[in-house]
């Protein structure tokens, strides 16, 4: 794993890579689908998304909005993967003890709300992305794990309204749903891992995962 790591940061680009030509008829093609995902264009002109990704790359306007990366990154994940290989040598299934937990908004208008926005273009489109200012949304958690998925949970207020998420309503969720659920399964030294979003990280959501999962909690 720690050989994998190591090679996977230090390595940009691979040997052998066939040299790709790019025609009108294969520019075309692939820019028939100004604002689709590599995949997405694989899938609809069953052109590899190797080669598309090969014949537009010195043509497209690609914004990504991310998070990104520094160097102090790619130590704190190396320090990441020699701890994981720890415990795996302590508890061979200790990857099968882990829950990963997230929430999620979903517009009910059909708007969906993707980091990645893609507009393929020989030159700057000046192509503008409409959004609706407050969108009417759902927030909804739930926890995966290899024995399964624990939820989904919906966040709504008492009147049956949905509501957005801040660390009362995600403590409540926890004490209310997330634990009795958890006791159905027959499940020992659980870890549970979350985000760093805000009502993650108040204190009292901290003590309140640290007395359930006695101290098992992984950031992001």
């Amino acid at each position: 794993m720690i050989r994998y790591f190591d090679h996977w940061v230090t390595t940009a680009l691979t040997n052998g890579v066939t040299e790709i030509v790019r025609t009108p008829l294969s520019l075309e093609i692939a820019f028939s689908q100004r604002s689709s995902s590599l995949r997405l264009i694989e899938d609809e002109t069953f052109i590899d998304s190797d080669i598309i990704n090969n014949l537009i790359n010195c043509q497209v306007i690609y914004s990504q909005f991310g998070l990104p990366i520094h160097q102090n990154d790619h130590q704190a994940r190396r320090r990441f993967v020699e701890w994981a290989q720890n415990e795996i040598a302590v508890v061979p299934d200790f990857h099968k003890r882990i829950l990963f937990s997230d929430e999620a908004h979903f517009w009910l208008n059909g708007y969906v709300n993707k980091q990645n926005c893609r507009i393929w273009s020989e030159a700057n489109p000046q192509v503008y992305v409409e959004t609706p200012l407050h969108p009417e949304k759902l927030t909804v958690w739930c926890a995966l794990w290899a024995g399964g998925i624990i939820g989904p949970y919906f966040f709504k207020n008492n009147e049956g309204h949905n509501v957005t998420i801040n660390g009362d309503r995600y403590r409540a969720m926890i004490t209310n749903f997330f634990i009795p659920e958890l006791n159905n399964h027959d499940v020992q030294e659980l870890w549970f891992q979350k985000d760093g979003a805000t009502c993650h990280t108040a204190r009292a959501t901290i003590d309140l995962l640290k007395d359930t999962f006695k101290f098992h909690v992984l950031d992001l």
